[in-house]
């Protein structure tokens, strides 16, 4: 059953760790996209979305992601949490556009990404696997799109604290999970002198911890946008 979930994973066969740095991704339709994204967002912020995009699927992290689930985090969150604000600076939305259902629909999404059938048959099959990457980076997307365009700056402080907090009750509860979920993940981590278990828990603190800085930041810059706005010239 393991080898043949890891059989169909995009990034490829879960490396062993003398292959990790040989282990790169140079699928021309998708460095196309990313060639097409760059044209796409020259001249804005948005184009440092491009690096953090090649780095989750073009460096060999994306090949790590199909051994460890501790990469497959590292890997959703720079989706989540770093290229696609990063993206909603490129593509605003209407100011005062609603948060909520951006935020329960990206949630949603993320969670039930994480349900362990859900996850598995993505890393067993390429047409799944890139349904849960597009929904994810698209959701998100959406989601910040709305926070940058509150009007009031409590509303994006706060949206940016809902999402801080759903990301880590989810870290947390794959940090205190009794027993590994994932069958993708069940042997391979033993190679990088991991349990499943281990390598799951330590996915959950990533989840947990390292991830709520993007959003710390983005709740400082509202705040501070906030403070500015409020203050006489």
């Amino acid at each position: 059953m393991q080898g043949w979930i890891l059989e169909g994973t995009y990034c490829g066969a879960a490396p062993v760790p003398g292959e990790l740095l040989w282990s790169w991704n140079f699928d021309p339709a998708l460095l196309v996209a990313l060639a097409a994204l760059t044209l796409a967002t020259r001249g804005s912020r948005a184009i440092w979305a491009v690096p953090v995009l090649f780095l989750a699927f073009v460096s060999p992290l994306c090949a790590l992601s199909s051994a460890l689930f501790a990469a497959r985090t590292v890997h959703h969150v720079l989706l989540v949490a770093v290229a696609a604000p990063l993206l909603a600076t490129r593509w605003p939305a209407r100011a005062g556009t609603g948060a909520a259902l951006p935020f329960l629909v990206s949630t949603a999404l993320l969670w039930g990404w994480h349900v362990p059938a859900a996850y598995d048959l993505a890393l067993s099959d390429t047409a799944v696997y890139w349904a849960m990457q597009l929904s994810l980076l698209g959701s998100a997307t959406w989601f910040w799109r709305a926070v940058l365009s509150a009007r009031a700056a409590p509303d994006a402080v706060l949206w940016s604290l809902a999402g801080l907090m759903q990301m880590g009750f989810l870290g947390a509860l794959l940090t205190f999970a009794p027993a590994a979920l994932y069958a993708a993940h069940a042997l391979a981590p033993y190679q990088w002198g991991l349990t499943p278990l281990g390598d799951q828990q330590l996915g959950g603190l990533i989840m947990w911890v390292p991830a709520a800085l993007p959003y710390l930041a983005m709740i400082a810059l509202a705040a501070r946008r906030g403070w500015q706005g409020a203050t006489p010239a």
